[in-house]
């Protein structure tokens, strides 16, 4: 069978280029984004009623990357890699500390981040059905979904 998700990859790229601007205002930079969305798989809840049928992000693997986010952040150190937060504002004292292992948050930091990366990723899939229903494809891949 082939994946539904492969029918809109010319819609997710479209999609991609008009959220960059939410990312951009997010606490995580393009980067993190990107590899967010790796973890990130897309399902059509209620699939078999075109009313309540809606695109979901299934974030269940997003927490193994987690830890991965601070690794990306401390690399690219005070390069100013957008999508600030609170914990990169003190740029490299805040990275020397986070290699050190003393960036503070812990799990509170961990679960702030996996929390914000589920309503991001939401967000996205919100934007994604409703660039496919504008575009009068929303009901082929719901039902392309359902093969």
């Amino acid at each position: 069978m082939a994946h539904w998700t492969d029918s809109i990859v010319g819609d997710r790229m479209t999609v991609d280029r008009e959220f960059n601007e939410q990312v951009m205002n997010s606490r995580f930079n393009s980067q993190e984004w990107g590899l967010i969305m790796t973890a990130t798989e897309f399902e059509i809840e209620n699939a078999d009623d075109p009313e309540a049928a809606r695109i979901v992000a299934d974030t269940e693997k997003v927490p193994q990357i987690i830890p991965e986010l601070d690794n990306i952040r401390s690399q690219m150190g005070g390069m100013g890699g957008g999508g600030d937060d609170s914990s990169s504002a003190g740029g490299i004292v805040d990275s020397i500390k986070g290699a050190l292992g003393m960036s503070g948050g812990g799990k509170k930091g961990e679960q702030e981040k996996l929390e914000a990366a589920e309503r991001l990723t939401q967000a996205y899939a919100d934007e994604l059905q409703d660039h496919l229903e504008k575009k009068g494809k929303w009901n082929q891949v719901r039902v392309s979904y359902l093969e």
